[in-house]
């Protein structure tokens, strides 16, 4: 299907859909304490941008591979915008803080695609600096819920009344294929976009990030700060990264 709803348009209505709530809290509290901040997966810059405006007066980057996305975040000109995906970064020793927020994380969908992030993340970092991210909890098989009927009915920056839908296509691997489809209020599709996300375990995470050079320092199940359980929705981790 040819969109006939742009990529502008869903950068802006990114936004949209993805409101300031509580886990932006979280992380945002983690960023005013770090002198330097690297946001991997960072979409227009909604965190750096907020952070900007909350007094941060060091390094803020922010990496994603979206240039639609991207041009809006550059709306803020104090912050260094970069167009690359976390495999690709250049960095070295670089950023006392990294993060991967909104379950970015699980865009990283192979094995040679997420242990060659998590590596140019911990490169990226100083000794001792922290690497903050959530996923989904794969045991909680949240896709499940991600069927027309659970659709949101949003308004648009333009003023559109809007529905976005999603069916799942297949589940394998620990992957799940679906669509994603923004359409109008009676159901006319407007754009169709198909992606793909990966839902690791934790016990799977921590030995992933233990090979990367990284210890898992904090762990929750919300963004309250509650213990990660079996049933908790996502997987919240700080690691600090370590030599050897």
């Amino acid at each position: 299907m040819q969109p006939t709803y742009s990529d502008d348009d869903v950068a802006a209505l990114y936004e949209v859909l993805n409101s300031w709530g509580p886990g932006d809290d979280f992380y945002l509290g983690l960023v005013m304490a770090a002198a330097s901040v690297l946001d991997v997966g960072c979409g227009p810059g909604g965190l750096l941008r907020r952070a900007r405006e909350e007094g941060h007066r060091g390094r803020l980057c922010g990496v994603d591979p979206d240039v639609a996305a991207l041009d809006r975040a550059r709306l803020r000109t104090d912050v260094e915008w970069v167009e690359g995906r976390a495999a690709g970064l250049a960095a070295a020793g670089e950023f006392d803080l990294a993060v991967m927020a909104g379950n970015a994380f699980q865009e990283l969908r192979e094995d040679a695609e997420l242990t060659a992030s998590l590596a140019a993340i911990r490169r990226a970092l100083t000794t001792g600096g922290r690497f903050a991210f959530d996923t989904r909890n794969p045991e909680v098989r949240e896709w499940e819920q991600w069927r027309p009927e659970n659709g949101m009915d949003v308004v648009d920056h333009r003023g559109r009344e809007l529905r976005v839908w999603h069916d799942v296509e297949a589940v394998a691997d620990g992957r799940v294929t679906f669509t994603e489809t923004t359409g109008t209020r009676e159901g006319t599709a407007l754009r169709v976009d198909r992606g793909t996300l990966r839902f690791v375990d934790a016990a799977r995470l921590d030995g992933l990030l233990a090979a990367a050079g990284f210890v898992v320092e904090e762990r929750y199940g919300g963004w309250d700060r509650r213990p990660f359980a079996p049933d908790s929705r996502s997987i919240i981790t700080v690691a600090r990264a370590v030599d050897g």
